[in-house]
């Protein structure tokens, strides 16, 4: 258990005179002919059953020789050892709190966190210097408002406490590397908003609050937002942050509503808060946009999700158990998703792929189906979000892209297995016929469909350009391609292909743009990538990326980059054809002047 205060813990002095103090020692010895009891005086630090009321110079020897020499220091800060019953004691099996000696603790000068062993306490103080936040979070003078940090992303400020950065500590938690996964969510959110609005938009997981003002701060009445969480912290600090944006806050529908006058200047826009569980609120009420941002899996709350929200309406899900997404836990990933897999060299989209899948079995429970508008798989985060599509018809047709994967542990060739009772599982490779034993394994089920919509990035494009969201650009534009399976950056600039910079073509130009976008609707988007560094040969010098993206181009395949690996390359090529690609435009390791050099000088030497 962890315990924070606002005030700084008396354990925590620069001096000894400090701890002096706090014990009234200052005061001397009073006369004899007071009572036997009266001149005695308690230790600070320690309970009354582990440390006696005893005379002051016995109390500055015991505040000598233990609080103050077992210490961990910081800056000048002694956190000197407690005694104190700040810790709750370990329950006993039958529920109760076992009555015995409390357990000794040091009080975290930085995060006011209670750890018990100094060892523990010196490594969590060593995170805290790598992550830079050496100064004190809160002071015994100071107010309690300036224990907050306050930091602005997309013009949007939020106040943080100090040991925001640790989910297992602190209810309101904020990570500063999800800023490219909120960005993407506030671009499918405003593409959302050109199709229909106003738009009643929930943020199920609220933590500070960050991503459901950043929606109201900036398309403000063109949705309604609604930002939950289960924490009465969480709570309390979403409605500070809306003061601190000048947004008004309506509560719970049936609860108190908080007056246009505690809001500084005039609001510009309405947030309503409430306090309710995730599943709870999302099988009350209806929404036409729901981002699910748990802290680990989101599986728990799809069914809740897709019951109540309308047609045609969006569901984002960000998952962050990267240990189970990733191979690393596959027990986990039984557990929580239903599938099998293995580590692969593009375990990236199967992550992708798997997290889909989970989406479509939950929609399909509601007899809905899904679309597939978005997918991104980065270092600490899965990224999904869907388009609703209700009856059971579209639930049955997204079913059927469900499928199992064969994979070659091998050469790493994969293929999805065909609908069908008597299927084929033999891959393209030689594997299973030049080596001894079985090579292949059985994946899933996954996703088999495409992960991206080629319109919908794009427009996602434009709205990063006009809320000036200069880090994703890029990214977007790296799924475009990836969408399209093209290199070509002309279909990239814009959200549309037929307008260049405000004017519309000839007709011939935008009749054959529009039937080479025909044309790339219609072929099947490639499943997976290739690592050009996984199948480079050796002792042969690979060419650079980009030229063998051309070469590629050049033998009639399909091919384009992909953000899953920067090394990686998505192509409706086989491996086989991969290779012999790569192997055609390698170059040597040793060149045959060298090679000649070589011989003559054995020559010379015999």
């Amino acid at each position: 258990m962890f315990f924070f205060c606002t005030e700084r813990h008396m354990s925590i002095q620069t001096k000894l005179k400090g701890l002096e103090m706090l014990a009234d020692l200052d005061g001397g010895e009073l006369s004899s002919s007071l009572n036997l009891f009266s001149g005695r005086k308690s230790c600070p630090l320690c309970p009354e059953e582990k440390f006696k009321a005893c005379y002051s110079h016995k109390l500055r020897r015991h505040l000598q020789n233990l609080h103050w020499k077992v210490y961990v220091e910081l800056q000048g800060q002694r956190m000197c050892i407690c005694h104190l019953p700040c810790r709750n004691l370990k329950p006993s099996l039958s529920g109760d709190q076992v009555s015995g000696r409390h357990v000794a603790h040091y009080h975290c000068v930085v995060c006011s966190v209670t750890i018990a062993r100094k060892t523990d306490m010196i490594s969590h103080l060593k995170r805290h210097i790598n992550k830079g936040e050496t100064e004190a979070s809160y002071s015994g003078t100071a107010p309690s408002d300036q224990a907050y940090e306050i930091m602005k992303e997309l013009g949007t400020n939020v106040q943080l406490l100090p040991n925001h950065t640790t989910p297992q500590k602190s209810d309101t938690y904020f990570n500063r590397k999800m800023k490219n996964n909120r960005q993407l969510v506030f671009c499918s959110l405003a593409v959302l908003t050109e199709e229909r609005n106003p738009l009643e938009c929930l943020d199920a997981f609220g933590a500070t609050g960050i991503m459901g003002l950043q929606w109201a701060k900036h398309l403000r009445n063109a949705i309604k937002v609604t930002i939950t969480d289960i924490s009465d912290t969480c709570v309390k600090m979403i409605k500070e942050n809306c003061k601190l944006n000048h947004i008004r806050v309506d509560g719970c529908p049936r609860g108190p509503r908080v007056p246009d006058s505690e809001v500084e200047g005039v609001p510009i826009a309405t947030v309503e808060v409430a306090k309710m569980d995730a599943n709870v609120i999302m099988h009350l009420r209806a929404f036409d946009y729901i981002h699910l941002d748990p802290y680990g899996t989101a599986v728990n709350y799809l069914d809740a999700a897709f019951r109540n929200v309308r047609n045609l309406g969006i569901i984002s899900v960000t998952s962050t158990d990267t240990s189970s997404l990733y191979a690393k836990s596959p027990n986990v990933t039984l557990r929580h998703y239903g599938c099998h897999i293995v580590r692969t060299e593009y375990y990236r989209e199967v992550a992708a792929r798997m997290v889909v899948a989970t989406v479509a079995r939950a929609a399909g429970r509601c007899n809905k189906g899904i679309e597939v508008l978005l997918a991104v798989a980065l270092e600490h985060f899965v990224l999904v979000v869907v388009r609703v599509l209700r009856g059971p018809t579209q639930a049955d047709e997204s079913a059927k892209k469900l499928r199992k994967l064969v994979h070659c542990q091998w050469c790493e060739e994969r293929l999805f297995l065909k609908q069908g009772n008597m299927v084929d599982d033999t891959l393209p490779c030689n594997c299973h016929g030049s080596l001894p034993g079985k090579t292949t394994v059985q994946l899933g089920p996954l996703w088999s469909g495409p992960l991206f919509n080629t319109g919908f990035l794009r427009r996602m494009l434009s709205a990063a350009v006009q809320h000036s969201m200069d880090d994703i650009q890029p990214l977007v534009k790296t799924l475009i391609c990836e969408s399209d399976c093209t290199t070509l950056k002309s279909f990239v600039h814009g959200p549309s292909a037929l307008t260049n910079q405000g004017k519309r073509k000839t007709g011939e130009e935008s009749g054959s743009a529009v039937k080479k976008l025909k044309s790339d609707m219609s072929l099947e988007h490639p499943p997976f990538y290739y690592s050009i560094h996984r199948h480079s040969i050796r002792g042969m010098n690979m060419p650079k990326l980009n030229k063998f993206l051309q070469y590629l181009t050049e033998a009639g395949f399909r091919v384009s980059r992909t953000h899953f690996d920067p090394t990686g390359v998505r192509t409706d090529a086989t491996l086989l054809k991969f290779k012999s690609v790569l192997t055609k435009y390698s170059v040597p390791t040793y060149t045959n002047a060298t090679a000649t050099q070589k011989n003559v000088s054995t020559e010379t030497t015999t």
